[in-house]
């Protein structure tokens, strides 16, 4: 069955006791620009990550050229000018007001969502009755008209199986940006040309063990033996078996679930050589990092700071340096954090080194409620809370950067973002001024 074909058996009624949707943002940093650019409609652009360094998403058109996912930036330079491709600065600030935006519309719908990322949700339809086609598009049209987001709707039995769905939606423009895929003889033909290296839960990997069986499609995964799956994937592999089968075995989450890492890295503009310049590089990272550790309420038991060189010169050896720190009372202090930080940093540091990229990880992470002291804590606990509640509000009101941590500098290493576009919905100076 051809794909057009494919396109008019799916019915658009009825609904089983199980039926989950996948909200998917269309190319979603692209999407945010286009939101208050429409001359950037059906043409070539790309998004930078922080510091300009390479590319971190692609209209269709720049797919089309021949961009790629994380090409340098310096090295695509020549096609940027070639082709007149449009580039922006990643503008983090306006692409997660904009996601909380179209989740906020997906809520007028359906109240209990499942943020997957930061432009993907899943929504749980169990029990709905109705046309849930008619459902999809109607949630799709009203994001793009609330928010300018293009969003795809795929509906079906299992996440997984949603989320192939929704690829669809962006396959067949016929399919108006919802695709309600559940009759068993759909399915079928959709996971036998459906590749397995488009399934969620499937990595690269697994792929290349795969292949040496033959397995290349979700159909050839889900023919083969449950028993060969276990044993080359574990159960992981027999829950997106399942999954694919239209079982559900992946639970819906209504609430947000806490990272159990945190990660801050950067690339810098130019190589950092000065064991303060990269003490204070990565006092910021840690700093950010402790932000979104309160934020969700838990405590960091290890830190680990790495550097490394620029991968990209072939006149020296290329060189990853980290350390790693273990606390004796886990903790969310910026204080406690930032100093343990720099010590380690000063441990990776070489000199004569000139590091291009440098980052900070937090792990073993807990909640803060079932924090057990050590008998020997420091007694300024209480104090570090009240301070670092305070600090959190300030900056909040104030702008990110309105009370640091002494061990962040004074900010001496700019960032590059030579491409931002301005801060449309959460900056007053940059809010769109409409001419009559």
């Amino acid at each position: 069955m051809q794909g057009q074909d494919l396109i008019r058996t799916i019915p658009c009624s009825g609904n089983d006791s199980t039926c989950y949707a996948l909200a998917d943002c269309n190319n979603f940093f692209v999407s945010c620009e286009r939101a208050f650019n429409p001359a950037l409609e059906k043409k070539p652009v790309i998004v930078l990550s922080n510091n300009d360094g390479c590319v971190i998403a692609r209209s269709n058109e720049a797919k089309a050229i021949g961009i790629k996912m994380g090409d340098p930036f310096f090295k695509i330079r020549e096609a940027v000018r070639k082709y007149k491709i449009h580039v922006f600065s990643g503008n983090m600030q306006l692409y997660a007001d904009m996601s909380a935006r179209v989740h906020a519309t997906l809520r007028e719908f359906i109240p209990e969502i499942e943020i997957y990322s930061i432009d993907e949700a899943f929504i749980d339809l169990g029990g709905i009755q109705g046309d849930m086609k008619s459902l999809g598009e109607k949630m799709a049209y009203i994001c793009r008209r609330n928010t300018g987001i293009p969003v795809s709707i795929g509906i079906s039995k299992t996440k997984t199986l949603a989320k192939i769905a929704s690829k669809l939606c962006k396959q067949y423009p016929k399919l108006h940006n919802s695709c309600y895929m559940h009759r068993p003889e759909d399915i079928e033909t959709v996971l036998k040309k459906f590749p397995i290296k488009d399934v969620w839960g499937i990595g690269r990997r697994t792929v290349a063990k795969l292949d040496l069986y033959n397995i290349t499609t979700a159909w050839d995964f889900l023919s083969a033996p449950e028993d060969m799956i276990r044993g080359l994937m574990g159960i992981n592999g027999v829950r997106t078996r399942n999954e694919l089968s239209g079982i559900p075995c992946i639970a819906f989450e209504d609430s947000i679930k806490s990272r159990q890492s945190i990660m801050t890295s950067r690339s810098f503009t130019k190589e950092i050589t000065d064991m303060e310049l990269l003490s204070e590089q990565i006092a910021e990272f840690t700093a950010m990092s402790a932000e979104k550790l309160r934020k969700q309420g838990s405590l960091c038991g290890e830190i680990m700071v790495f550097a490394c060189t620029n991968r990209f010169r072939t006149d020296e050896t290329y060189r990853n340096s980290s350390a790693v720190f273990k606390f004796e009372t886990p903790t969310d202090s910026s204080i406690e954090l930032c100093t343990a930080a720099v010590r380690l940093a000063h441990s990776v540091f070489s000199p004569g080194t000139g590091y291009k990229r440098a980052g900070v990880c937090f792990s073993d992470i807990s909640g803060k409620e079932i924090l057990q002291p050590s008998l020997f804590a420091a007694p300024d606990r209480f104090k570090h809370d009240k301070l670092m509640d305070a600090m959190d509000r300030l900056n909040k009101s104030m702008g990110g950067k309105a009370v640091l941590i002494a061990s962040e500098g004074s900010g001496k290493i700019a960032n590059t973002k030579d491409h931002m576009s301005p801060h449309y919905t959460t900056d007053w100076n940059d809010i769109p001024v409409a001419h009559v």
